[in-house]
């Protein structure tokens, strides 16, 4: 079998029946061998980084590996913001790229780029494969590094002649057998013992859940946590969906649009339970102030983020869900308190709302709330990155795990869309949203091609105000509102003074997205005024594949709660 061969063999070993890629000169031999084989159905994508960000999507929503295939060169160099944004935040992914033959590595070959270099930064571990014979141990390794332990994204870069080359006697490896990369699965039980204490004795505990509890299917136990404890919880954006948000325990995503319940809760706690969560500087604010009150325990089955960022007093490094399960045997039940109230009476006080009128402008919070409503019960939803993001995070209802997908630590705009092209391979038969901006949209408007082409039936809300909004509020805020290069319909020699839009603003281009969608083989729909974006959503939602639906926003709209840049996560601007 040629090294192609043992490839596209391997890739069905291992599971893979989807992947999404870009083909070019030094990937065509593993092409040709997809050309003829009916079992992985690669989906075409417009862009090397649009592969990526569905391959990402794809893990996501389903918790198996995502795959990109892309050729050398500028294939290979367009998925690096992909597999930084999988790696930020934990996401298992394997992207393949070609590589020139091994024996003109070096020599500036034509589309040569040193892939294994690029990405050492940026993934849990890269290969660059230099004899066939290495080829399916390498493969077994990738996958098993991938998703086990702290999932993240493997690079894989093939040369021409590897994959060319044939290998007699080809068999597929049972078992990896990595000397230096053992995960620590069980908790240590002393550790676990000193937390179940700590609980006992805490006056006013709290639980701050991330990602972790998704990557690991812990959903089931950290609610048996919650009922037998009564402990108030905060979850943060990669967690959001870990537990329902109508909760009665739960007080809202914490940090820099958190809410004030949830932000005022880690500031006053005595005891704070981090699970699965990286303790990110979006959440944390002032690192000298954060849980100054609290003892701090910390769950994460990578040892490497304990103590990384706040110091930790109940360190237990582990696998979530076996940690829980042993944890959940050592407690007895805790019946609500003062703190409990007093949570709760926060999380009364400070409610979100916003005020739209019949007439006027478009709010975005009020489009994000309605698509909520009206979507269907198991709707996945995935967002850009920006206010909208914020926004969805903040006022869409998150009831299950692996169904708010969303750019966390790296913040990609360009995200969305593709994600929610994986997605949909993922569940073809759910429905899945991208929530977007008009700024993020255009980053990798492309694949709308990709899902006209392909019928993926992505429902995709752009919520237009002209503007880089999440930029432009910081401008607002602390730079004198001088909106500099974030308004979209600025020209390059405006007429105005960009301290808010000109009464000439209405006459400088902008994208009509509609026609963009119709002009890719999409329906697009629009909504000018209050009173049309139910009816825009309904048609968009029970329309027969994918659509785009664009609802033209209030322009200056701002997310609030906000904690501004270094400062105490208790010190917000509530808006």
């Amino acid at each position: 079998m040629t090294g192609a061969e043992i490839l596209i063999d391997a890739l069905k070993k291992e599971g893979v029946d989807i992947m999404f890629g870009y083909p070019g000169g030094v990937v065509i031999p593993i092409f040709d061998v997809l050309y003829r084989d009916k079992e992985i159905n690669l989906i075409l994508t417009r862009h090397e980084q649009g592969a990526a960000h569905a391959a990402d999507g794809y893990a996501r929503a389903s918790g198996k590996v995502g795959v990109c295939l892309v050729t050398s060169g500028p294939g290979a160099t367009n998925t690096i913001t992909g597999i930084a944004t999988a790696k930020l935040d934990s996401i298992p992914i394997v992207v393949i790229s070609g590589q020139v033959r091994t024996n003109i590595i070096g020599t500036d070959a034509f589309q040569e780029t040193d892939m294994a270099g690029l990405t050492r930064s940026i993934c849990k571990h890269n290969y660059l494969v230099q004899k066939t014979q290495e080829l399916p141990q390498i493969i077994k390794e990738a996958f098993y590094i991938a998703r086990s332990g702290r999932p993240g994204p493997v690079s894989l870069d093939l040369p021409l002649d590897v994959v060319t080359a044939k290998l007699k006697n080809y068999s597929y490896p049972k078992k990896v057998n990595l000397p230096g990369y053992n995960p620590t699965i069980k908790g240590n039980p002393r550790q676990i013992k000193k937390l179940a204490q700590a609980i006992k004795d805490a006056k006013k505990p709290l639980i701050m859940s991330g990602g972790g509890i998704i990557s690991s299917g812990t959903s089931d136990e950290l609610l048996k946590l919650l009922e037998m404890t009564n402990i108030p919880i905060v979850i943060t954006l990669m967690g959001l969906g870990s537990i329902p948000t109508d909760h009665r325990l739960f007080l809202g995503m914490p940090g820099m649009h958190g809410r004030v319940a949830a932000n005022y809760a880690l500031t006053e706690c005595d005891l704070l339970i981090a699970i699965g969560t990286r303790f990110d500087d979006r959440v944390t604010g002032d690192l000298k102030t954060f849980g100054k009150n609290a003892k701090i325990a910390h769950i994460d089955i990578d040892p490497a983020e304990i103590g990384k960022n706040v110091e930790t007093d109940i360190p237990v490094v582990g696998d979530i869900q076996n940690v829980l399960n042993d944890l959940l045997g050592m407690i007895k039940p805790r019946i609500p308190n003062e703190w409990n109230r007093t949570t709760a009476g926060w999380k009364e006080k400070y409610k979100l709302g916003y005020k739209q009128q019949k007439t006027g402008e478009i709010l975005p919070q009020y489009v994000v709330d309605r698509i909520s409503h009206l979507a269907e019960q198991n709707a996945i939803i995935v967002t850009d990155v920006g206010q909208h993001q914020m926004w969805a995070a903040l006022y869409c209802n998150h009831k299950k795990p692996r169904s708010f997908l969303s750019s966390g630590g790296l913040g990609t705009m360009g995200f969305g869309l593709p994600a929610a092209m994986g997605a949909s391979m993922a569940y073809p038969d759910r429905m899945i949203i991208n929530i977007s901006g008009d700024g993020s949209i255009q980053m990798n408007i492309q694949e709308l091609a990709t899902c006209a082409i392909n019928e993926i039936p992505v429902k995709i809300a752009v919520l237009n105000n002209t503007y880089l909004g999440m930029v432009r509020q910081w401008q607002e805020l602390f730079w004198d509102r001088n909106y500099s290069k974030t308004c979209l319909k600025q020209t390059l020699h405006c007429p105005h003074d960009c301290k808010g839009p000109g009464k000439d603003c209405s006459q400088v281009y902008r994208p009509d997205f509609v026609k963009v969608a119709e002009a890719n083989g999409i329906i697009g729909l629009r909504a000018a005024k209050p009173s049309e974006v139910d009816s825009v959503i309904k048609e968009g939602f029970r329309t027969k594949g994918p659509v785009l639906m664009e609802f033209m926003v209030r322009r200056v709209e701002s997310v609030y709660p906000m904690v501004p840049g270094g400062k105490p996560i208790n010190e917000m601007i509530i808006g």
